[in-house]
């Protein structure tokens, strides 16, 4: 299940659950006569049903939704209003399933943030207008919700972001793995595309890796792949972007960069790579293969056949070398 689809479930069913609480409330209100409490509490339960309409509009979206804070802080504006301007018995304690439902929809910042902007002022009402003793449970009870929610949002979100970094980190080296290459490159070809500026990308094999694998052992061939890594990561430019495919190959999504910048950034790293003394293996070479986006250019997978083709030639050519493969000339 994707983040996005479990959002929509989950604001769908706060929201519904929101709207049948509030609901409720309506209705025993109106039973005891309690008119304004009435019209407060059928005003909050028609902005939760349309909250939970606007995450079924928005159900593809749902990470990057504005609507959801608008309708929670009319929520919240209109139970503060109605705290300061009526004197409805118990109506404070309202604010307890709205707090959950501001940190259940919102991300953690703006959900707390909201929350605060009712707990603030509602507490400063409630120690003018009631005993201190009744004020300070109330407010006390609110604080400690308002903690345990957010701490277990962050809890979520701290758990989510690990989880996605797992999934798309090579456990070996800490680079990125070919799971997030072809989501970045994507996103690349049509940040081109809509600009019109270049990129280019490059395949990159250690040579004879079986051979050195046979010699030295996989342990330390993981470790030259590993410190190959982080020397790549201290070559490369800001904004380049570093992927392993394997245990000895690895890609490279330079974004704004032609044809005689894809070549000099791989003679760099050529270079480079060839004079490092390596641990355990000493000395160890590279093949590149290099290209840069065309007119045809729109899918990742021509982009990343023609630089494997491109790396596949530079070793038929001899280990510690390049070859570019040029792409159909970009028209400006």
């Amino acid at each position: 299940m994707t983040e996005t689809r479990l959002r929509t479930i989950t604001h769908s069913a706060g929201y519904a659950l929101a709207a049948v609480f509030i609901a409720a409330l309506a209705i025993q209100n109106l039973r005891y006569g309690f008119y304004d409490l009435f019209y407060l509490a059928s005003g909050m339960a028609i902005l939760s049903v349309a909250g939970l309409a606007y995450t079924v509009i928005c159900r593809r979206h749902q990470l990057s939704a504005p609507g959801h804070l608008i309708i929670l802080s009319a929520l919240n504006s209109g139970l503060l209003a109605a705290l300061i301007s009526m004197n409805g018995p118990g109506i404070s304690h309202w604010a307890m399933p709205l707090l959950i439902l501001n940190l259940l929809i919102l991300p953690l910042r703006q959900g707390l943030a909201l929350s605060l902007l009712l707990i603030t002022p509602m507490s400063v009402v409630l120690f003018l207008s009631h005993p201190v003793d009744d004020a300070m449970v109330t407010t006390t009870g609110l604080v400690i919700l308002l903690v345990t929610t957010a701490l277990y949002t962050w809890h979520y979100d701290h758990m989510a972001q690990s989880a996605e970094d797992l999934a798309i980190t090579d456990p070996v080296t800490g680079a990125h793995n070919a799971r997030f290459l072809d989501e970045t490159l994507q996103k690349e070809i049509s940040r081109a595309i809509a600009t019109g500026h270049s990129l280019s990308v490059v395949h990159l094999g250690i040579d004879y890796a079986a051979e050195a694998k046979d010699l030295h052992g996989n342990a330390a061939l993981q470790t030259l792949f590993r410190d190959m890594t982080q020397h790549l990561f201290g070559v490369i430019r800001a904004g380049d972007t570093l992927y392993t495919l394997n245990e000895s190959e690895f890609f490279l999504i330079l974004p704004f960069t032609p044809e005689e910048g894809v070549r000099v950034i791989a003679e760099r790293i050529r270079r480079t790579i060839g004079e490092h003394q390596w641990p355990v293996v000493g000395k160890a070479t590279v093949s590149l293969g290099c290209t840069t986006r065309g007119n045809g250019d729109t899918r990742t997978d021509t982009l990343r056949k023609r630089a494997h083709g491109a790396m596949e030639e530079a070793r038929k050519r001899g280990a510690d070398s390049i070859w570019f493969s040029p792409g159909e000339t970009i028209e400006a």
